[in-house]
């Protein structure tokens, strides 16, 4: 086991595991233990981890930490403060990993629960853990140790008339470790979109080991949309695990933006089966001592599939932006057609960004391409748009904000579209650039 880590956190985790198996209240105790074994062999990550190179967690981990924090958050503050104006949803709110409000009225095409019912749950309990990970670190520890999330199940060919929107708040008075589990299974025939927004306050401190499985099923099409905007004394690790079927087509949209000092996204794309389609879409603003890590894999494991990928980042200041997208395209996945690339802007001359897209093709009649490129701003659009009148700075921030545009332009639903553009524009402020 990594003993880079302090010691208080491993010895913290063991006991809780312990108490928590002897409780009786762990669903799912075989692959928990399974887990937590495979975890304990692998310990936290490190830099000699090559997938963990540029990205080190150690210093994050440091410290006495709960592992069970208050279900509380100030009285001041309520979900009203992170709703996205204008739009027309069902809204969820959940503090620390719990869900807050499950007794809001659905239609009864949509079972929302919390995940402690996934054992209960026919579709849930066959699903659970197929596509995750768990040889890496964090995911067998989130396997193995949470104990709260939501699980959402929509029924075979329902289209959801509204938006799903899950807040994630965090808060901790003291060093938190949370690690919320989330499931969501889009039957046959059905549609969804889905929007999560992780957000926390200032004056907290808390690290969050987050995984969401997501099932697509056959026929089925879901819009995922993930929204960072956390305080700094956040540090977060999201896991993304996605299994599409036969016609299914899966959209992810991520935007992380200035504030946690560590943001690492794991987001995992299994094509099951034929004919399914999966389009990543992604953009990261970093600022001060920002670190955003964004590792991508889209398995491509049966013909005639298709995968898209374009991620871009902005960064100022002293931050820092990784980049790792995989697309495997195994031997029986004939007639693929995947495009991954990676744009970056780096507005700041002690600003970096590592960058690694990759392909690995083991089937020959493929149609793949993969690229990424690293710069500033064109100095020639710059003296255009000057010569227009503009000023030096505005013409900046026009620049950087058309540089996001090719994925903000992606989004299907206009509330949330003008929301986002609108906190872009606000954390690249023109006098800055």
């Amino acid at each position: 086991m990594n003993t880079e880590v302090n010691g208080n956190l491993i010895s913290t985790l063991n006991k809780e595991f312990d108490f928590f198996m002897d409780s009786g209240d762990a669903s799912f105790p075989e692959k928990r233990r399974e887990s937590f074994e495979k975890f304990k062999k692998l310990g936290f990550p490190t830099r000699r981890n090559e997938d963990w190179k540029y990205t080190g967690v150690n210093s994050f981990l440091n410290g006495g930490f709960s592992i069970e924090p208050e279900n509380t958050h100030d009285a001041n503050f309520s979900a009203d403060d992170f709703h996205i104006p204008k739009l027309e949803c069902y809204e969820f709110f959940l503090v620390n990993g719990v869900l807050q409000n499950n007794n809001i009225e659905l239609p009864s095409y949509i079972k929302l629960s919390s995940i402690k019912m996934a054992s209960s749950n026919d579709n849930a309990s066959k699903a659970f853990g197929n596509d995750v990970d768990n040889d890496a670190a964090f995911a067998a520890l989130n396997t193995a140790l949470f104990k709260d999330g939501f699980l959402i199940e929509i029924d075979k060919n329902a289209s959801v008339d509204k938006p799903l929107h899950f807040i994630h708040y965090f808060s901790g008075k003291e060093k938190a470790f949370v690690q919320p589990r989330n499931m969501v299974i889009v039957n046959s025939g059905a549609s969804l979109s889905l929007v999560e927004s992780f957000v926390s306050q200032k004056e907290n401190s808390v690290f969050i080991n987050n995984l969401t499985e997501v099932n697509v099923h056959e026929n089925s099409f879901v819009d995922h949309y993930v929204l960072q905007n956390m305080e700094s004394g956040t540090q977060i690790v999201n896991q993304t695990d996605v299994s599409c079927i036969k016609g299914s087509v899966y959209n992810n949209y991520t935007f992380s933006l200035p504030g946690s000092e560590l943001i690492r996204n794991n987001l995992h794309v299994h094509l099951n089966s034929s004919g399914s389609e999966a389009h990543l879409f992604g953009l990261y603003l970093g600022n001060s001592n920002q670190l955003i890590d964004n590792h991508s894999m889209v398995n491509h494991k049966y013909s005639h599939c298709d995968s898209n990928e374009i991620y871009k980042g902005v960064l100022l200041d002293n931050a820092t932006g990784v980049f790792n997208g995989k697309i495997f395209v195994q031997h029986d996945a004939q007639k693929t057609n995947a495009f991954q690339q990676n744009n970056n802007l780096l507005l700041s001359k002690k600003a970096a960004i590592n960058t690694k897209p990759q392909l690995e093709i083991f089937a020959d009649d493929v149609k793949c391409s993969h690229g990424t490129t690293i710069g500033q701003l064109s100095g020639e659009a710059l003296f255009y748009l000057k010569s227009r009148g503009l000023s030096d700075s505005s013409a900046r921030a026009l620049l950087v904000n058309a540089f996001a545009f090719d994925v903000t332009d992606k989004i299907k639903i206009p509330e949330l579209k003008e929301f986002i553009e609108t906190l872009v524009a606000g954390y690249i402020p023109a006098e800055n650039l």
